[in-house]
């Protein structure tokens, strides 16, 4: 037995100088069609970043933009109110002026405040309440005839 284990070998024997140069040639042409592809690769992954660089350079740009824009509207929409304000101030005031006036008028036509006819009314009993409710109404109904007549003839 120990004549059948010497006679087999346990090492392959070597292959013959072409074969091998058969074996390196495709292994060759891999590794330089994955040259080819790793510098495509490469060449696509700097466009992407190009693109990307790009894209947040736009990016970037839009966004001021839209702030300055938005400033701008900001500040105007402050100027507005402002005004708005200042206009609501002076009808305030003007209304204060012409109730002054219309007071003051009634006054010099011998005709009392409404707010002096209401102090009076809380002192007073109920039912007399509502006799001096319904003579000022008719007060007022005459009241309002007359401011007519005077804007009928200021028009």
């Amino acid at each position: 037995m120990a004549d059948a284990d010497s006679s087999s070998p346990s090492v392959p024997a070597p292959a013959p100088l072409s074969a091998k140069n058969e074996n390196l040639t495709p292994i060759g042409s891999k590794i330089s069609e994955l040259n080819e592809s790793r510098a495509e690769l490469l060449n696509r992954i700097q466009s992407l970043k190009q693109d990307l660089q790009n894209w947040r350079s736009k990016l970037d740009t839009q966004v001021n933009t839209y702030r300055s824009e938005l400033s701008e509207l900001k500040k105007s929409l402050n100027v507005e109110v402002e005004h708005l304000r200042t206009e609501f101030q002076e009808l305030r005031t003007t209304l204060q002026q012409q109730q002054e006036d219309v007071t003051t008028s009634l006054r010099n036509l011998g005709l009392q405040d409404v707010s002096v006819d209401n102090n009076e009314t809380r002192h007073q009993h109920p039912a007399e309440i509502s006799e001096k409710e319904d003579a000022g109404e008719a007060t007022k109904e005459g009241c309002g005839s007359t401011e007519e007549k005077g804007n009928e003839a200021g028009n």
